[in-house]
């Protein structure tokens, strides 16, 4: 599948920025079989960003890094996206923090500053619509 403009992609994306989840997918790096997770989210463009607790430790963490190709659910659509890790104490890196945190500090969940500081960004790169999910 060719890949979507990331213009048309992030306007795609944007009615959905305050949306609570999305539905990321990966492949399991030892059995190949599918695992979603429901997880937090913040929206930049045709970017999502995810702040793992659990850091490279998680296992949907250890899947993107072995496989980055996932799909990524964000309200009734599934995308193809590029997973990868934010590189540390990087722009992107404090960008992709502030979002995800600001996004969901206010929403009663308790003082989330201790895991801004310790969660690891990833970033997924949407390309377009999943060509194989049915939207």
């Amino acid at each position: 599948m060719e890949a979507e403009p990331r213009d048309a992609v992030a306007a795609r994306l944007a009615p959905h920025a305050d949306d609570d989840f999305c539905y990321v997918t990966t492949h399991g790096r030892v059995t190949g079989r599918l695992h979603e997770i429901e997880i937090w989210f913040a929206l930049n463009g045709a970017t999502l960003y995810l702040l793992s607790g659990g850091g490279d430790r998680s296992d949907w963490v250890r899947n993107v890094v072995a496989q980055p190709a996932v799909t990524v659910r964000v309200g009734d659509t599934t995308y193809a996206a590029t997973a990868r890790v934010v590189p540390p104490a990087t722009d992107e890196d404090e960008r992709a923090r502030t979002l995800v945190h600001d996004k969901y500090a206010t929403g009663g969940q308790g003082d989330l500053t201790s895991w801004r500081a310790r969660a690891l960004p990833i970033a997924l790169d949407v390309t377009g619509v999943d060509p194989g999910a049915q939207s």
